[in-house]
């Protein structure tokens, strides 16, 4: 761990967007309905621009190094209870952080709700917890921040999404606060444990990593982690809230809970799991790799059979994670590192496949892909678009989607080979349900409503520019981003190493630079 600056980049990076929430939210009715809007836009934008601003900033001085937490800001906040504001980042945190960041501002732009007043509150107070559980170091703070990203989202979909918002609204906040219930017992466990010791409380990541426990307990603790992480990721068969609230959720929130929110739960099995419950995670690997390729298969299977566009898109999204789950239960280099990185490319992936979404329904009224024939005509850059997403979610070489896959698929194969040739049965389906969604909706001559669609502004296309030059880039060249990650997954790959007295059998130390060429 490194304190290399003076200046505390990640806790403005946190406070930023959540000064700015409280902002918003007080702007006085007063000042006129129409002020009031210009007021709130110009706010909302301008505070998740500058946290974007940040982000950028933390990530070209975060140079490649031995994968140690850098910019660390750590101060005492309740020395009776141990908890501090305990922040830092690494490899494996870093491009999350950019990824969030750069949604963000993106959302606002995409969708109608940029000069609404509540709406723009509350997407700058998840934005602060959804930064804020990325780079926390400190579990009850780690645990704040993931809970009050509940609240947010809740609000969002009952105020603005469709069809059965307030069911799926209730099931998704039930879902994950009842798993997040499994999360705060196991915190206290591990914490009290370590305190009994020690003498110490704390709930400092790093000091706890340094308990000892037994197996049982690491594999009750395991478990209580995992319950909550899985049920936000989410991962098979703890999903069965995300079709609802993907599809029923304003496209602002479908395009943070998938690609932004769902990270949180894949991130904290990574940061928290592997850290602290070592020998669990070795043991139990067997069942969570056969859960990640019952996800693979299970959400492209669904998808292929579904009909409704949004509701493809988020099985696609179960899907995808099922890889995240599988590279990082292999337990190798290679694996958690393709893991980390196609969390991140999901996200942008999905981002661009739900805000495109969105913009058809606000032209035809509709997700029913068997009513969107012919869209093509009309609009080509829109189906472009699509496309481009589209052949990124499916791995074509050369766009970002094929980096994580490449990886995850190899790092799984030298140590759990048949879940590995099992799981790439998902890929051949993502291809299936895609390009049958492409062909559906785009293909074909349209009827005369569908003739009639506008393309997209220049301003739609500028919203969604960042994300496909970045998808491309990411596809070409992600060697900047291999560079960084790797030595953060090396360090906790040695850990869990260590702790458990195994060895990862190692791939060809071309394999990672290979696919960053």
């Amino acid at each position: 761990m490194t304190h290399d600056t003076a200046f505390p980049f990640l806790t403005v990076l946190v406070l930023l967007p959540a000064v700015a929430a409280v902002v918003v939210a007080a702007v006085p009715a007063r000042l006129g309905a129409s002020v009031q809007r210009r007021v709130v836009e110009a706010v909302g934008l301008g505070a998740t621009l500058a946290t974007l601003a940040l982000a950028i900033t933390i990530t070209v001085r975060y140079q490649a190094g031995n994968g140690g937490f850098r910019l660390i800001s750590d101060h005492m906040w309740a020395p009776q209870l141990g908890i501090s504001w305990y922040l830092g980042v690494d490899g494996i945190s870093l491009f999350l952080i950019l990824m969030a960041a750069l949604l963000f501002p993106l959302v606002l732009l995409a969708g109608d709700l940029r000069d609404n007043r509540s709406a723009v509150a509350w997407l700058l107070l998840l934005e602060a917890g959804c930064l804020g559980s990325f780079v926390a170091l400190d579990l009850v703070l780690f645990f704040l921040f993931f809970e009050v990203t509940l609240v947010p989202v809740y609000f969002l979909m009952t105020g603005w999404g469709s069809g059965r918002r307030n069911y799926s609204a209730v099931k998704f906040f039930l879902y994950t606060f009842l798993g997040s219930a499994f999360l705060l017992v196991g915190i206290v466990a591990v914490a009290f444990v370590h305190e009994h010791q020690t003498g110490t409380l704390t709930f400092d990541l790093v000091a706890l990593e340094s308990t000892r426990l037994g197996t049982a307990s690491q594999i009750l603790l395991f478990l209580a982690f995992t319950a909550a992480f899985a049920v936000k990721a989410p991962v098979f068969p703890f999903h069965t809230w995300s079709p609802d609230a993907y599809a029923d959720a304003p496209t602002s929130g479908s395009v943070v809970l998938a690609a932004v929110m769902a990270k949180m739960g894949t991130y904290g099995i990574i940061r928290f799991d592997l850290s602290l419950f070592p020998r669990a995670v070795v043991d139990l690997a067997p069942l969570l790799l056969s859960l990640g390729v019952a996800g693979i298969l299970y959400g492209g299977i669904v998808a292929c059979a579904t009909r409704d566009l949004k509701r493809l898109v988020a099985y696609s999204s179960l899907s995808h994670l099922g890889f995240v789950v599988l590279g990082t239960f292999a337990l190798t280099t290679q694996g958690l590192t393709g893991g980390v990185v196609q969390m991140v490319n999901h996200g942008l992936i999905i981002a661009v496949l739900f805000i495109v979404i969105g913009w058809i329904y606000e032209r035809r009224g509709t997700w029913n892909a068997s009513a969107l024939r012919g869209l093509q005509r009309p609009a080509p850059i829109l189906a472009g678009i699509f496309t481009l997403a589209m052949m990124a979610a499916v791995g074509l070489p050369g766009l970002n989607g094929f980096v994580g896959e490449f990886l995850v698929l190899i790092g799984t194969f030298v140590s759990h080979r048949w879940w590995a040739v099992v799981a790439t049965a998902g890929v051949v389906l993502a291809a299936l349900y895609l390009l049958w969604a492409y062909q559906q909706v785009f293909r074909h001559e349209p009827d005369p409503e569908t003739a009639a669609v506008k393309d997209l502004s220049w301003r739609e296309v500028a919203v969604v520019a960042p994300l496909v030059l970045v998808i491309i880039f990411l596809g070409v060249y992600p060697k900047p981003v291999l560079d960084r990650i790797t030595p953060s997954v090396q360090r906790l790959v040695q850990q869990v190493d260590r702790a458990t007295g195994t060895q990862a059998p190692a791939v060809s130390t071309g394999t990672t630079s290979a696919a960053g060429r």
